[in-house]
């Protein structure tokens, strides 16, 4: 597997994976199918560099025997094309949001790359076919491992993070009476 497809999936690139949709201009009345989203075209990548990663396994591994295991070491290998630093325990800088200089902490992907990334995987492996209760990416594991990702990271920058909370709908009563200042 070249460097730059896991690359590729590890930034969220939306570059494409080239060869197109076919359609080699034979001259017939064939339409070409529409354009993929951009989402649909980056959770094609990303199911295609996961089987990938699979197949260079020694020994190779096929998605019916592909585990939580599988999918965490997967994501363990993505961070060597990570880009954002995250301090070291030990490091000076440990805690500090906006660090006044350079440190040698390594750079690893971003807790909400590794979030979209899983959920992608996720539906592609049920629309090729995988069952939901069998599915790797579902896993209380993976969800145990970007929990621990996501509060390692914030912890590491010096910003908690907190989980947005969904806003309600609240009708606003009408009033009968008049909003405007009374007139003197």
């Amino acid at each position: 597997m070249s460097s730059n497809k896991g690359k590729d999936i590890a930034e969220g690139s939306s570059r494409s994976g080239g060869g197109g949709n076919g359609g080699g201009g034979n001259g017939n009345d064939q339409q070409n199918p529409p354009p993929l989203s951009r989402y649909e075209s980056q959770k094609r990548r990303d199911w295609n560099t996961f089987g990938q990663y699979l197949r260079n396994q020694r020994p190779p591994v096929t998605l019916a025997n592909c585990n939580a295991t599988h999918v965490l070491d997967f994501l363990r290998y993505l961070d060597q094309f990570g880009k954002t630093k995250v301090h070291l325990q030990g490091c000076v800088f440990f805690g500090q949001p906006e660090p006044p200089g350079p440190c040698t902490c390594p750079l690893k992907q971003a807790w909400g790359s590794l979030d979209a990334l899983i959920g992608r995987l996720r539906a592609a492996y049920e629309e090729n076919g995988g069952l939901p209760e069998t599915n790797p990416f579902a896993s209380g594991a993976i969800r145990v491992y970007l929990r621990e990702v996501r509060d390692s990271q914030a912890k590491a920058r010096g910003i908690p993070y907190k989980k947005k909370k969904k806003k309600r709908n609240i009708p606003i009563k009408a009033s009968n009476e008049s909003s405007s200042f009374p007139m003197q």
